[in-house]
């Protein structure tokens, strides 16, 4: 029988991330917080908190979190929301150490400004690989075509991962440019608020096409800075996650950035939702490193002054179409 594997999260990502590994019997075991979560998986074959309509693989079992520290799993698939991230690796660091790890989160760390990846790693040594791509959950849960990008230093445990959770229905491509995957995955969201603000406005589709354009450059000049490969934004982790979650009704940022239009809080939202809008918190740690590292970043510094510092929408797109005239790609030579 093949390795059993562990996901370690139990929302939407996570739930279709295990049922794609548990496809030929393998046996997947799923770590969530909510009870209602487990109960459900377990009774049912459906997390229907989180991913309602999705019948489960059959040998998909879930296992409350405060059980993790018993898992015997050495290949882990890590859905924590980046702002955990480092709590939990930290409480469960026996259960990671040397093991083949695969991060399927996105994010940076607001206080530290760090990716999801690098905080693991300071926490616990293990052999850690990253995948990202433009994936909505429910689509992969449901088996429609999906193509995603893995990259890892390790070039085994890249390979491992390809060949073990590939299917019909997921392709996977390979890289080792673990950074640009994060950072792609991480600033598209705040990428998708920016746009959801503006479709909420009715600025249409002009105003959309620019923000994902703009963004893009944005988010090359951003993960350039961290150390990225420049071409790895011009592929499924980079332009392909950015059209995907800033274009689509169904994106958990670009909803949050329309209700931020309609004059909604921040806590509104986060309750209307029910589940992490990332982008809302990795605004706020782009915003700051950006700062730190002198990085240009226009759009997101909006997005980061319209949840954070109460700024009004429409003088934040005022004060975008009014900047200096520059050439384009102009600043694309900072640091």
């Amino acid at each position: 029988m093949k390795d059993k594997i562990a996901v370690v999260g139990g929302g939407a990502w996570g739930t279709a991330l295990a049922t794609l590994a548990a496809e030929g019997g393998r046996l997947v075991e799923l770590f969530a917080r909510e009870e209602d979560v487990v109960a459900s998986i377990n009774h049912y074959h459906e997390n229907k908190p989180f991913l309602g309509g999705v019948i489960l693989n059959s040998s998909v079992f879930a296992r409350p979190m405060g059980e993790l520290g018993t898992c015997d799993a050495r290949n882990i698939i890590w859905t924590v929301p980046t702002q955990f991230t480092r709590d939990v690796a930290r409480q469960y660091k026996g259960v990671l150490k040397g093991a083949n790890v695969l991060n399927a989160s996105k994010g940076l760390e607001i206080d530290s400004g760090k990716l999801v990846v690098q905080v693991l790693k300071e926490e616990v040594e293990a052999r850690y690989s990253m995948v990202s791509g433009p994936s909505f959950a429910k689509e992969v849960g449901l088996k429609k075509p999906t193509t995603v990008t893995l990259a890892s230093p390790d070039i085994d445990a890249a390979k491992w991962w390809q060949n073990e959770i590939s299917a019909d229905y997921f392709r996977i491509y390979s890289s080792d440019d673990i950074i640009g995957l994060e950072v792609g995955g991480a600033l598209k969201n705040v990428i998708a608020v920016a746009t959801g603000i503006s479709d909420g406005l009715n600025f249409d589709h002009n105003a959309r096409a620019a923000l994902v354009t703009r963004g893009l450059a944005e988010i090359t000049r951003f993960g350039v800075a961290y150390g990225a490969k420049k071409e790895t934004f011009m592929g499924l982790a980079g332009l392909g996650d950015l059209v995907l979650t800033a274009t689509v009704d169904n994106s958990r940022n670009r909803q949050a950035g329309m209700r931020l239009a309609e004059g909604f809080t921040l806590e509104e939202i986060t309750t209307k939702l029910k589940t992490v809008a990332e982008g809302i918190y990795t605004a706020k740690a782009v915003y700051l490193a950006s700062k730190k590292l002198n990085i240009y970043m226009p759009i997101c510094t909006e997005v980061y002054q319209i949840i954070y510092e109460n700024k009004k929408v429409l003088n934040a797109a005022w004060d975008l179409m009014h900047r200096p005239l520059v050439k384009e790609n102009q600043h694309d030579s900072n640091p």
